[in-house]
């Protein structure tokens, strides 16, 4: 249901109306849009069953709105999109008395408004052991050799588009499309069906969501393409993360220089173009558009869908979530879906994507930095990060504290911060500025200091801001310290009449500790949505990643910068998002009979939560992390090929999920398409078989079922072990299992109970099964209620 532009304009026929019947023809449509309080909603029916063919669904949608709206014409003009392949729904524009009215026929499940989602490598494949770092030959043992790099899995990329000439959409390596493929290429502005390839396979676009809340797209002020097309760089790079072909000599100004590849560098990517600018400074992504794009990708043939969008709390019930709803019924096809987890960190309870079916992913550090120090005229050296391109000419500079060379129009908090038009150049020419870090992008505050004539600029952080520092393409020489680090700078600054300081170039440095870090900006569990499920799942590197970015979009995204790149570093769970894409990937192409919850578990329980140091993984304040941060831990793709053990999740799990939602049973049989009979006694979302174990309110004693499926060789015997939180007796029955052969299930129960003294706070342990070979790892996290504080 996308719009074809390019193709369209070539076939539509030349008419003239006269004026005045324009005019009131213009009028008529803009009323029936926008009159009466007429807003986009999505009304979803459920799954589709196959022995209804797509027409018929499509003629059901008119009629169901017809019998609201009054008639055929006025169905077909309010309606957006037909749903009509991988589940039943569409999106229309109504007024609050026609979502009165629709929410009363038999047969609906929900009606919501079209909320709008935001956005949320050389290197890190190699910090993930799917490369050897000197030999630059694959392991014997990984998983990139084993899945024969992914070849021919289709990877749908829900984001703002492709920049197709990129060379990490070279096909050289790659053979014919998959005959099993239905998709298409869409002609649009600057976009035609020749720049697909056999690497890149698809490219869709879906708009009728954002214009019916942002009105028609505004090419020229927002410097979007009516096509596929990216003009962010932000779905390029996710798309080019998750399955982009080998690039030798990939870098951002000569750092991070290496080969650039994907998770699945043989996969095929298809791109579905669902996010559209609403300013210069980020992109929106609604339902009605992502939930399009699912339902089309599921007709296409995907196998994996990566969506780096999501989000914010408070979050809307699953069936009221167009991305919860799509990645339902993908996954009800055997079509994995990850999801990023969002960027609302350090705050607890932020993630996003939280559905038990949704693959979501934290982000984390890999062992490389972009460093430039810092040297004063003591000679001490501050080691900080960016990604300038630009070198000092001399030696030595003169050292001055941005609020001591504000504008005469600028307060102190406004020169300290950078903030625009607040230095004096007088004061400002030819020094370097230090400046806090604040409000403002990072990168701005350098184009602040360059525009009043500085020569440098060393940002800082605030003592609230720690130890997290990150590169910038600045557009001056400059780097960026810890708060520490700013503090020893100021003092210096303030301690000398003439305080001097040079700024290093930057050189990429590999092997750093420690690896991985959380990162701050991570958003974090619990899950505000059902806290009896953990949430992130696991966790990938999200910082500072290398990968293919649109050509009309600069390093840094500020007006100022005119600067062209082939491949940006950027940063966030949406960079983390499509490694675990493309590792899905490869998963799916070496085990194809493995379910998505089966890939899942394998993911999670191969994580680890150590780092290169061999001790426990930090979080952006460099504290020990936990499961709200990294959920079952650090992704580790070799050993998730081989889990030994898996907790599948079959139809019966998600039905028993359901039915701990508590929705009636004729919505249960709309979702799932079949009778779903709850138990009688209340249903507890712990017991859904997922491969962590979360309790948010423990009073007295609990006890958790779960059911693992041997994946692994027969006869074989695994033997519990166990790390219990504080505060909780933790006991496995049996504590030992024996499998005959691979397939066979076997049921444990994990029983946990609450000291007297529970403190009401979150506290973490893991049970562990191991055979000798395998290590399958499930964190716990309980929240115990002592009987007196209930």
């Amino acid at each position: 249901m996308e719009k074809t532009m390019g193709s369209a304009a070539l076939t539509k026929p030349s008419v003239q109306l006269p004026r005045v019947v324009l005019s009131v023809w213009l009028l008529l449509v803009c009323c029936s849009l926008t009159a009466f309080g007429m807003e986009s909603h999505i009304v979803y029916l459920g799954r589709r069953h196959e022995s209804i063919h797509p027409d018929v669904v499509v003629a059901s949608h008119h009629n169901m709105l017809a019998s609201v709206l009054g008639s055929t014409a006025a169905a077909k003009d309010a309606l957006l999109y037909s749903y009509k392949h991988g589940f039943n729904g569409f999106a229309a524009r109504l007024s609050s008395a026609h979502i009165s009215a629709v929410s009363q026929i038999p047969g609906v499940i929900s009606v919501f408004p079209n909320k709008r989602n935001n956005l949320l490598t050389t290197r890190s494949w190699e910090f993930l052991g799917l490369e050897k770092a000197n030999e630059n030959k694959v392991f014997e043992s990984s998983l990139w050799k084993k899945s024969n790099f992914g070849r021919d899995i289709i990877i749908g990329s829900l984001d703002t588009g492709v920049w197709p000439e990129s060379e990490s959409y070279s096909d050289d390596l790659i053979g014919t499309i998959p005959r099993r493929w239905k998709g298409s290429c869409i002609p649009g502005t600057a976009f035609n069906a020749t720049n697909c390839n056999r690497k890149l396979i698809g490219a869709r676009y879906y708009i009728k969501g954002y214009e019916a809340e942002n009105h028609h797209l505004n090419l020229t002020a927002l410097g979007d393409f009516l096509s596929p097309r990216d003009s962010s760089g932000h779905g390029t790079h996710t798309s080019s993360t998750a399955a982009g072909s080998f690039v030798q000599g990939a870098n951002l100004f000569g750092l991070g220089n290496g080969t650039a590849k994907g998770g699945a560098p043989l996969s095929r990517i298809a791109v579905y173009k669902v996010c559209w600018p609403r300013d210069s400074k980020g992109g929106e992504c609604y339902d009605s558009d992502i939930l399009a794009a699912i339902d089309q990708g599921i007709h296409d043939g995907v196998d994996v869908f990566t969506l780096s969008l999501g989000s914010s709390p408070p979050l809307p019930e699953f069936f009221e979530d167009g991305i919860a709803i799509g990645a339902f019924h993908a996954v009800q096809k055997g079509i994995v879906v990850v999801c990023a987890g969002g960027n609302d960190g350090p705050t607890p309870a932020t993630v996003a994507n939280t559905s038990p079916w949704i693959i979501t992913v934290a982000a984390s550090s890999i062992d490389r930095i972009f460093a430039s120090s810092v040297v004063l005229g003591n000679n001490k050296t501050y080691v900080g990060q960016s990604l300038s391109e630009h070198r000092l000419k001399n030696k030595i500079y003169d050292l001055v504290l941005s609020e001591d060379v504000g504008a005469a129009t600028a307060n102190k908090t406004s020169s300290k911060l950078c903030f625009s038009d607040s230095l004096d150049p007088k004061k400002v020419k030819g020094k370097i500025i230090v400046c806090q870090r604040g409000i403002t992008p990072r990168a701005a505050k350098g184009n602040v200091v360059k525009l009043a004539g500085g020569s440098g600029m060393v940002l800082y952080n605030a003592p609230s801001q720690g130890d997290e520092i990150f590169p910038d393409a600045h557009l001056l020489p400059a780097t960026h310290v810890n708060a520490k680090d700013g503090s020893d700078i100021v003092a210096y600054v303030k301690s000398k009449s003439k305080p001097v300081a040079y700024i290093s170039p930057v050189t990429t440095v590999k092997g750093s500790k420690p690896a991985p870090v959380m990162a701050s900006f991570s958003s974090q569990g619990p899950n505000s949505l059902t806290p009896d499920l953990l949430k992130p799942d696991i966790t990938a590197p999200g910082l500072d990643i290398l990968a293919a970015y649109s050509e009309v979009s600069s390093p840094t995204g500020l007006p100022a910068d005119n600067r062209v790149v082939h491949f940006n570093v950027e940063s966030g769970t949406s960079m983390a998002c499509p490694h675990v894409a493309g590792i899905a990937a490869l998963l799916k192409a070496h085990h194809p009979d493995w379910s998505p919850a089966a890939i899942k578990s394998a993911l999670m329980t191969t994580g680890t939560h150590l780092d290169n140091r061999r001790k426990e993984i930090l979080n952006g304040s460099f504290q020990t992390a936990g499961p709200f941060n990294y959920g079952a831990g650090h992704i580790d793709p070799n050993k998730a090929t081989d889990p030994g053990l898996v907790y599948d999740a079959t139809t019966e799990d998600y039905d028993y999920f359901l039915c701990a939602l508590k929705y009636n049973q004729s919505s249960y049989k709309s979702i799932t398409g079949r009778e779903v009979h709850c138990p009688k006694s209340a249903s507890s979302i712990s017991n859904m078989n997922y491969p962590s174990i979360t309790v948010s309110n423990l009073v007295g004693t609990q006890t958790i079922k779960r059911t693992v499926t041997n994946v692994g060789a027969g006869n074989t015997t695994y033997n519990v072990s166990i790390k219990m939180p504080r505060g909780i007796s933790v006991s496995v029955h049996p504590p030992q299992m024996h499998f005959l052969f691979k397939g066979e299930s076997k049921s444990f129960v994990v029983k946990l109970q609450a000291s007297r003294t529970a403190s009401g706070r979150y506290t973490f342990g893991h049970i562990t099964w191991r055979d000798g070979r395998h290590t399958v790892r499930s964190p716990i996290v309980v929240r115990p209620i002592s009987t007196g504080s209930r």
